[in-house]
Formats: C-alpha cells, sequence, structure tokens
C-alpha cells in the first residue's frame, strides 16, 4: 500500500549539516525525513521557492526533453528502505506503454515538483523509517557524546527551519 505525501519543506541536519527533505502525508500527520545531497538540495528548493536560472538545470532539462518527446511523468514512488538507502521509481508514460525507471529519491521529488507529478511512499518505507533501535549504544560516550544524544533524542521534525537557498 502506498500513501500520498507532498515536499513540506527541506531543513539541515544539525549535526552533519546535510540537508533532508521533508515529505508529508497528504491527508495526515506522518512525515519522512530523507537526507540528500546539496546539488538536489538546491534542485528542489530552487523549485519550491520559484527561482529560475538562466540556464536550465538538470531536472529542467530532463523535464523539457521529456515534453518534446511527448513522455508525462504519472507519478512518484518512495517504494523501498534498506540499509539506510531510499530507493524511488518514476512512472513514465508515452503514449499507452508505462514504465518505471530506478531513481534517487531527491532526484524523483526533484522532478516531480517540476512536472507536478503526485508522490507516494510505501507504508512499509515510513514503517521502518520510523523504527529506531533505543538499545544501541553510542559510539561516543564521552560527557559531550552524551549532551548531543540527549539532544538529538528530544528533536522532532518541526523543530527545524525551512532550507533557504
Amino acid at each position: 500500500m502506498f500513501t500520498p505525501m507532498i515536499i513540506s519543506g527541506l531543513t539541515v541536519d544539525p549535526v552533519t549539516n546535510n540537508p533532508i527533505v521533508i515529505l508529508k502525508e497528504k491527508d495526515g500527520e506522518r512525515t519522512l525525513p530523507i537526507w540528500i545531497g546539496l546539488l538536489e538540495a538546491t534542485a528542489i528548493a530552487s523549485e519550491l521557492e520559484g527561482i529560475r536560472f538562466s540556464r536550465p538545470m538538470t531536472h529542467d532539462l530532463l523535464k523539457s526533453i521529456m515534453e518534446m518527446i511527448d513522455i508525462r511523468v504519472n507519478k512518484i514512488e518512495v517504494c523501498e528502505l534498506k540499509n539506510n538507502t531510499y530507493y524511488a521509481l518514476i512512472y513514465i508514460a508515452h503514449g499507452e506503454k508505462e514504465i518505471s525507471i530506478d531513481a534517487r529519491p531527491s532526484d524523483a521529488l526533484a522532478l516531480s515538483l517540476r512536472v507536478d507529478a503526485p508522490i507516494f511512499v510505501a507504508e512499509a518505507v515510513i514503517t521502518q523509517s520510523a523504527q529506531i533501535d533505543l538499545q544501541l549504544e553510542p559510539e561516543d560516550t564521552s560527557e559531550q557524546g552524551k549532551k548531543w544524544q540527549e539532544i538529538l533524542e528530544k528533536l522532532n521534525p518541526e523543530d527545524f527551519g525551512k532550507y533557504k537557498m
């Protein structure tokens, strides 16, 4: 089963300074954070903020090519979570033929914004991402490490601000 979601915003991981895209359930309150690269965050943020560049970015180029050869994106699915890596599929159609293409979630999401394609996330992915093994021992057992562990355990997605470009 798949849940419809939207891109709620971007934030930055306070520990690693890596960008995180936050997906939010379309008709609910659940969220899904996905850590992404800086270039992909730029592609998503620029589209969210309506920023236009003088030259097309990769996702804009892909959109233009797809429009020229009459290919449409039907949907995006974040379909799997293995070894802390998210997997996505882009479903495209040309005429009556539909195929799925393996993609990084960040690229699939950046494209979905440009073509207004719906985003779906597998229930198994939402469930897996919410499971945290509290039995794991922290690697850093120093006083500073304990302090950071305490801070991180208290964090909620709402604690992050939007990622601004």
